[in-house]
């Protein structure tokens, strides 16, 4: 049975497509939808096209780096895998998924957000008598831009240096600069919880020892957990951000230690707080801080791009400087809905 797959025409022109990536050009030209119910079901435009020119790029029967080049043809399929790799490496360790409420998809470096500020009249759900007017919460779009950043890593590589290097062992370098991409944009997240995104909507910091939360300065306790819990009505405290020395001192306190918690953490190495938040922890975070937050309502990451590479060097095999980056920023929507503890 001969397929469309094995007929399509692939040349560069494909990655510069305005407003569309590789894959979606591909899907295009050789819609998914077409093999349903066949041996091919489950893979997508990119994959068929491996298939055709028999690159295989995973595991230890892998094909060497310069399969990719035995034509013109699946030489064009080669940004699309280093692509591809990058991606997994940011999304396998990132924790950007648990902190955003929203994703949005924005061509440009400029982004204006919305917000809604209510007052705490306009919290309250007070009831509507006949005739009464209906309370308003209203949506306006945020008085400063906010800006996208950047990131990436630069791939310094002669193609004499990776053409007999397996495609897995490759990919291992690959999934690294995505996870370094990644933490980038982390720290970004992080800035923008505790100092706002620019338009005077920074998080309320509070600190152990000084009113409303209990304890000494300098120690981390379970009744100053239970403070700043206390302070994010009517949001909910489900994620909870910290840093390593915070980590640490929470696994020492006593509430932690009971069998459950501890079988837990033996067992899968995760911990949930006594309040029922998600506990995550991450070295871009300073020392003695945690991040509270209402994961549904705190933030809004803005994709500016995926992941692009310098297509034509590495199409043409210059990679001794082939860029690799990504474009994102992040806006707070909703102030109150993360706040930061300082020990």
């Amino acid at each position: 049975m001969a397929y469309h797959f094995e007929n399509v025409k692939l040349e560069k022109g494909m990655y510069g497509r305005s407003g569309h990536t590789f894959s979606q050009t591909l899907e295009e030209l050789d819609p998914s939808e077409h093999y349903s119910g066949t041996a091919l079901e489950g893979l997508d435009a990119f994959q068929r096209q491996l298939k055709r020119f028999d690159i295989k790029v995973k595991g230890a029967g892998s094909d060497m780096v310069e399969k990719f080049f035995h034509t013109s043809e699946s030489a064009v399929l080669f940004p699309e895998f280093v692509s591809r790799v990058v991606r997994q490496g940011m999304e396998e360790e990132s924790i950007l998924s648990d902190i955003t409420a929203t994703v949005t998809r924005f061509d440009g470096m400029d982004y204006r957000s919305i917000a809604s500020v209510p007052t705490e009249a306009d919290k309250k759900l007070l009831r509507v008598e006949e005739g009464a007017a209906i309370p308003q919460t209203t949506v306006r779009t945020q008085e400063n831009l906010v800006r996208l950043h950047k990131r990436g890593r630069m791939l310094v590589a002669s193609y004499e240096a990776i053409r007999f290097q397996r495609l897995d062992l490759f990919s291992v370098t690959l999934r690294q600069i995505g996870a370094y991409i990644g933490r980038m944009h982390l720290e970004d997240a992080i800035k923008v919880l505790c100092d706002g995104d620019g338009n005077d909507n920074a998080a309320d910091t509070f600190k152990v020892g000084t009113s409303p939360i209990s304890g000494t300065a300098g120690t981390l306790s379970y009744d100053a957990l239970l403070d700043f819990w206390s302070q994010f009505d009517p949001y909910t405290m489900n994620t909870l951000l910290v840093s390593n020395d915070m980590m640490l001192a929470m696994l020492k306190l006593p509430e932690f230690q009971n069998p459950l918690t501890g079988l837990n953490f033996q067992g899968t190495g995760t911990l949930t707080t006594p309040q029922g938040a998600k506990l995550l922890r991450t070295s871009a975070l300073g020392s003695g801080k945690l991040i509270g937050l209402d994961k549904n309502y705190a933030l809004e990451q803005i994709c500016g791009s995926e992941v692009t590479v310098e297509y034509d060097k590495l199409i043409d095999r210059q990679l001794e400087r082939a860029a690799i980056t990504s474009i994102s920023g992040f806006a707070k929507l909703f102030q109150d809905a993360s706040k930061v503890l300082t020990v």
